[in-house]
């Protein structure tokens, strides 16, 4: 099977051809890390994470690179506002970060460099792109002349009208024309700032990417992922950044976009009070249940956040880690997902049609009856979940983490008293107390173990 993958620089999709077949090369733009991730931070984070996975069935070695941008205006503005040193805010928020991710099933990067890591070379591509005449300094700053790149704007399919009047461009006076963007600026007082050919100052938010792809991928990569509000004009400045440094035709031959996340269809916005974060969402649901709603709808589309939304996707797992529960054997994983969840998953990450093919392999284990096909579909039901993140955890931890935040004795008491009842057939007894543990929102399931519980989530 061919691995497809729409390019938003074609606007086509194509079957993907690594440039070295013995390692494909990866970048995903990260977090400026100066405040909690919020759910739609975490949608490229799901979304690349799976990329990889995928590609590692066909690939024997897929680095991927994913970048913190620790100097930067906002992380600035905030440690001012707080009245702390700019390092304590980039070291909490970036521990939080890769804390948080790890919770909603994202595999570390093979490399996750820092911005302020970089600075030598994020000062060596400026000065080649100062040599090759795509720069020019200009009161201590340093700025690209986007008119020296006639391909400008083939990513974002803008004219240089729709850029200026499209984006928060900063009209300077200094600028040759209003669309040329900032490489270097300069530093004073307490902002962060390193020694240069232009003067202490700090690089722009741009060329920090081209630096890092550049310093561990090289001057031509793969694949460049991130959301698509990066399109324009991050992704567009970095492709006019690194084809100029290097002189290449390309910077990367497949740009992927995942679309945004919005809350009960609502753009989030702190003005409207809906920014859900990462951080506060997992005290409330397992990061599973997280990672199955990022996953709910194709990445190239919007992706409605509400709270049944997440109520389903929390059933739907709980259903799944049942049948696990009843029905798995103890086997190993198959050596590769079946064939039904690659079909869709190669299909340009067809997460919705994965995860209904997920779901039909649960349903066919529960009613499975020969030896054979159990051991078979058991395989086959882990090694899907191994490549898309999900029912990682041994079905028993599953419930037994819900059964801890409530009081599991009371519970367990009832249910042997309604045991006890059934048993002396008294049964409108028996019903009353069902109906107790209704109102507590425990689902009780009886079969040939006895009778299990869980709690009824989103109630």
């Amino acid at each position: 099977m061919t691995i497809a993958v729409y390019n938003t620089l074609t606007r086509t999709k194509e079957a993907f051809q690594p440039i070295d077949p013995d390692q494909v090369t990866m970048y995903v733009c990260g977090p400026t890390v100066y405040n909690y991730a919020h759910i739609g931070n975490a949608r490229p984070a799901v979304i690349f994470d799976l990329w990889r996975r995928v590609l590692q069935t066909r690939y024997a070695k897929v680095k991927l690179v994913c970048n913190i941008t620790d100097v930067d205006d906002k992380i600035n503005a905030a440690a001012a506002e707080q009245g702390i040193p700019i390092s304590d805010i980039t070291r909490r928020f970036t521990e939080i970060y890769i804390a948080d991710m790890a919770a909603i099933g994202v595999l570390p990067p093979d490399i996750r460099p820092r911005a302020t890591e970089h600075i030598p070379d994020i000062i060596q591509m400026i000065s080649q792109l100062i040599d090759t005449g795509h720069a020019y300094v200009a009161e201590q700053h340093v700025l690209f002349d986007v008119s020296s790149y006639p391909d400008y704007g083939q990513l974002s399919r803008r004219d240089r009208r729709e850029m200026i009047a499209g984006a928060r461009v900063d009209i300077a006076p200094y600028k040759r024309q209003p669309e040329d963007f900032v490489l270097w600026k300069p530093s004073s007082g307490d902002l962060p700032g390193w020694d240069s050919p232009w003067g202490f100052g700090r690089p722009g938010w741009h060329i920090e990417c081209s630096a890092m792809a550049a310093a561990h991928l090289g001057d031509v990569i793969d694949i460049h992922g991130g959301g698509s509000d990066l399109v324009f004009p991050h992704h567009e400045n970095e492709i006019a950044q690194s084809c100029c440094a290097h002189d290449n035709k390309y910077f990367a031959r497949y740009w992927l976009h995942n679309g945004f996340v919005q809350v009960e269809n609502r753009k989030m916005s702190k003005s409207v009070g809906n920014v859900l974060t990462v951080h506060e969402l997992l005290k409330h649901y397992p990061g599973e249940v997280l990672r199955y709603v990022l996953l709910g709808a194709h990445y190239h589309q919007p992706l409605d956040w509400s709270d049944n939304v997440v109520t389903q996707a929390f059933k739907t797992l709980d259903r799944l880690y049942a049948i696990l529960r009843d029905h798995l054997l103890p086997v190993t994983a198959s050596a590769q997902a079946p064939a039904s969840i690659l079909e869709a998953l190669y299909d340009d990450l067809n997460t919705p049609k994965a995860l209904a093919a997920l779901n039909q392999l649960c349903r066919e284990l529960a009613t499975a009856t020969d030896a054979a096909t159990r051991t078979q579909l058991s395989a086959d039901v882990l090694a899907a979940g191994n490549l898309l993140g999900l029912l990682q955890e041994p079905a028993t931890d599953w419930f037994s983490t819900q059964k801890n935040q409530v009081d599991a004795a009371a519970i367990d008491a009832l249910i042997s008293a309604r045991s006890e009842a059934r048993e002396q057939r008294d049964f409108a007894r028996a019903d009353a107390i069902r109906d107790q543990l209704d109102a507590l929102n425990v689902v009780i399931e009886d079969g040939a173990n006895g009778t299990q519980w869980r709690i009824r989530q989103g109630s």
